[in-house]
């Protein structure tokens, strides 16, 4: 059987540094065509990690010799190139978030579906096995009752000029940062949180730069996150419970080499939780290999995905700054 041959939508930074190399790195797929509006750029890309130069997104997406498609592209494109990649009959792996809204999301899903296409957001954290320990740790009793979850993603400001400062392109720290804490919340907490308050700063562009927010459960567990584009790099989550709590550091982004920070503060004792090293971009791409072979589940993160959508636009209502044309979209 031959390789899932993968087409790129644009040689994005995280395309080049994490994906393509895993990628390299995954039986069973391999880098086919690389698509650019820039064929000096897309040319680079092929000669590091193989495949064609093509010119223009919609050829790529029209080749017979492409069976799936990843897309990293700004996140304004991502519904457009989404859904027209979809329609061609290739499967889809595009970066988080899927969309800008709760209502493209579902439409991209309902698409997925329709046509029995793979669809996953690559919201890669998810794919590491330490939150699965956590969660065990959680279900076996080790802090007690869960009574609270805080998680923080942000990281150092970049350039003036860089694509997150731009809001037609779907820039700001909600949809760059806050898509972890929210992924975080409803790891643990489960779909459906509601969003009690929210709070967003804008920058002089008119983008989000930094953020937070309270989700509740229905049994009145919260959730305290915090996101942002404007500071020191920060990336963990804490589960607080009646007898202890349980604290991840680095937990978004890990490089492949890192050893997880799992801290257990358990009845006055604090006890450091040891986990190998993994690789989760390449653990992503394995799983979205899967799904397409038919030996994953094609349903994995569908659900979540227009949850966490849903919840995207909860926060910028509760903040004062819905979304614009933004529908409420019926069920997946």
């Amino acid at each position: 059987m031959r390789p899932i041959r993968l087409g790129l939508l644009g040689s994005a930074d995280i395309a080049v540094r994490r994906v393509l190399p895993a990628v390299a790195r995954t039986p069973d797929i391999e880098l086919a065509a690389v698509a650019g509006r820039n064929m000096a750029t897309a040319r680079r890309t092929a000669d590091r990690f193989g495949g064609s130069p093509v010119e223009g997104y919609e050829r790529l997406i029209a080749s017979p010799d492409v069976d799936a498609v990843y897309l990293p592209l700004p996140n304004a494109l991502h519904a457009p190139w989404t859904l027209r990649a979809l329609e061609a009959g290739k499967h889809v792996l595009v970066e988080k978030p899927m969309t800008t809204r709760e209502d493209l999301t579902a439409e991209a899903v309902r698409s997925a579906r329709r046509r029995g296409l793979v669809l996953r957001e690559n919201l890669m954290f998810v794919h590491h096995g330490q939150h699965a320990r956590v969660r065990e740790l959680v279900e076996d009793g080790a802090i007690g009752e869960l009574r609270r979850l805080s998680a923080t993603f942000a990281f150092p400001a970049r350039p003036a000029g860089d694509i997150r400062h731009r809001p037609e392109l779907g820039g700001g720290a909600l949809l760059d940062a806050g898509v972890y804490p929210l992924g975080a919340a409803q790891l643990f907490l489960g779909t459906g949180l509601e969003v009690a308050g929210a709070a967003l700063r804008h920058g002089p562009t008119g983008v989000d730069v930094e953020g937070s927010a309270l989700l509740r459960r229905a049994d009145g567990v919260c959730a305290h996150l915090a996101f942002g584009m404007d500071h020191s790099y920060t990336a963990r989550y804490e589960l607080w419970g009646t007898r202890g709590r349980i604290t991840v550091h680095r937990a978004f982004t890990p490089p492949a080499d890192h050893r997880p920070e799992i801290t257990l503060e358990q009845d006055g004792r604090t006890l450091a939780v040891e986990h190998p090293a993994q690789d989760q971009y390449a653990a992503a791409v394995a799983a979205f290999v899967a799904a397409v072979r038919g030996s994953g589940t094609r349903e994995d993160g569908l659900a979540s995905a227009v949850d966490r959508a849903r919840l995207v636009d909860d926060v910028r209502t509760a903040a004062g700054r819905p979304a614009q044309n933004r529908r409420r979209a019926p069920g997946p």
